[in-house]
């Protein structure tokens, strides 16, 4: 850790967790910082929600060391429960109540825990602007559509000003313009109150809209952490550039766009049908890293030029 550089809010060493026989996390490390968007990506049985369950406080690991906000999250009280929040998948709605109610009642909960520099809670009528349910304020939340649901777990989440927020699968039902408004919420979080935010998301370009560092999780280890520009230079260089002659077409990975672009111009001039320069996507780099590594691969893959 650099001089004077904070304390991470999330510190994993060694982290394991089996079931039995399975090992489904087999020593996981992790830090995430003050302030810091982080998404955890894998696919389903990876490992993603057994790890957030550890770091929430919800189930004992096997084995490793973990520290949230300074303390064995399995072993805090409710002081430090204050200062966490957390948006599940789904929960359990109280249907007869409004969103006003129920975000009045739980906020109360923190009031005890305010500070000086955090007060607590989040004004309610605020935050039913900020999530977009102003207008919804008084309704049952029985009456609610899937994606109003989906923003009052969002402000039930946040209701206490949490300094370290959990998202798991955060957008869910969203329609686009919800969704837009929540990754707004997401980076005036980050951005003005300091919220660090770990997240999972099966939507790749809500991962590299949103997070500052992505890490890749797989056969219950982190197999990539960076940012998404990072993670795609490693697997694919910058760009591919895709041509076509008449019907052949091709495929080529390469660094500097430019020269093989002109190349090809000096080589096959009014010959080429198509040209089309493409940056390799998140989605590219998450595919190739997960199959290089349940294939039990040590190297990253190479695109190949492809001749038909």
């Amino acid at each position: 850790m650099g001089a004077g550089r904070p304390d991470p809010v999330i510190s994993v060493r060694d982290l394991r967790m089996t079931y039995g026989t399975q090992e489904v996390l087999a020593g996981i490390d992790l830090d995430v910082h003050p302030g810091e968007v982080v998404c955890l990506l894998g696919p389903n049985g990876a490992g993603k929600t057994t790890t957030i369950e550890i770091l929430e406080g919800f189930r004992l690991p096997s084995a490793g060391q973990v520290q949230v906000l300074g303390e064995d999250p399995a072993r805090a009280g409710d002081a430090w429960r204050a200062r966490v929040g957390v948006v599940l998948q789904s929960w359990r709605d109280h249907a007869r109540w409004t969103p006003r109610m129920l975000l009045t009642s739980l906020g109360g909960y923190f009031l005890p825990y305010s500070t000086p520099e955090r007060p607590r809670p989040y004004g309610v009528d605020e935050l039913l602007e900020t999530v977009g349910l102003i207008e919804h304020a008084d309704r049952k939340i029985g009456t609610l559509s899937g994606g109003q649901r989906r923003r009052l777990d969002v402000a039930v989440g946040i209701i206490g000003r949490p300094e370290l927020l959990f998202l798991d699968e955060p957008t869910a039902g969203f329609d686009p313009q919800a969704r837009r408004d929540f990754h707004d919420l997401v980076h005036r979080l980050s951005d003005l109150e300091g919220t660090s935010i770990l997240l999972t998301t099966h939507d790749l370009a809500e991962a590299e809209k949103l997070a500052d560092r992505i890490l890749i999780l797989t056969n219950g280890r982190i197999v990539a952490d960076g940012s998404a520009e990072e993670l795609t230079r490693q697997v694919a260089g910058t760009a591919e550039v895709r041509w076509a002659l008449g019907r052949e077409r091709f495929v080529h990975p390469t660094d500097d766009v430019v020269p093989f672009v002109r190349r090809l111009l000096e080589q096959h001039g009014d010959a080429l049908t198509d040209l089309e320069v493409r940056k390799a996507s998140l989605e590219d780099t998450y595919l190739a890293m997960v199959q290089r590594f349940e294939a039990g691969a040590r190297t990253a893959p190479a695109l190949q030029e492809v001749v038909p």
